[in-house]
């Protein structure tokens, strides 16, 4: 029944993600990024990764999607309007793009099946909790973390800077 349940909120998961990417409507978008996020938290549920699951919705599925409202409504972002082509000839770079995404998406792919074959069981048997997470989180991935805050600060700092009104 797990493994049933498993894939189906994985699929419901990248109908979402699809949704989020495909949609021209801002609004709509982040709303199914916010379901999305939380077919992500269902399946950490699933995995018994209570902690990580209870992150995911008050985190990303919470703060995080709040902030993103509030700049797309700050910034009145408007719908695009369909082109006739099936790409806009200005945009040859999002074929490139689309290709480096799926090469590492491949390679990431290849990467965790190896390690899921390589890696024994017993070890996944305390992931997810506080510890677990408190320990990788300020031990060997600091340097990650502090990257990523730094990332977010400058990404607020450019939100607000886009917002403010022109005197």
């Amino acid at each position: 029944m797990t493994t049933i349940l498993f894939y189906l909120f994985s699929a419901l998961l990248l109908g979402a993600a699809l949704f989020v990417v495909l949609n021209r409507n801002p609004i709509y978008s982040v709303v199914g990024l916010v379901f999305a996020f939380m077919n992500l938290a269902a399946m950490y549920f699933l995995l018994e990764a209570y902690f990580i699951g209870v992150l995911q919705v008050l985190v990303y599925a919470g703060a995080i999607m709040v902030l993103f409202l509030f700049v797309v409504m700050l910034l009145n972002v408007q719908p695009d309007r369909p082109h006739p082509g099936l790409i806009h000839p200005d945009r040859w770079w999002f074929g490139i793009m689309a290709l480096i995404f799926v090469s590492l998406f491949l390679l990431l792919i290849g990467q965790g099946v190896r390690a899921l074959l390589t890696s024994p069981a017993e070890d996944a048997a305390g992931m997810g909790s506080v510890a677990d997470v408190g320990e990788a989180l300020f031990t060997s991935f600091l340097l990650p973390f502090e990257i990523a805050s730094l990332l977010l600060t400058v990404a607020l700092i450019g939100t607000v800077f886009l917002a403010k009104k022109k005197v």
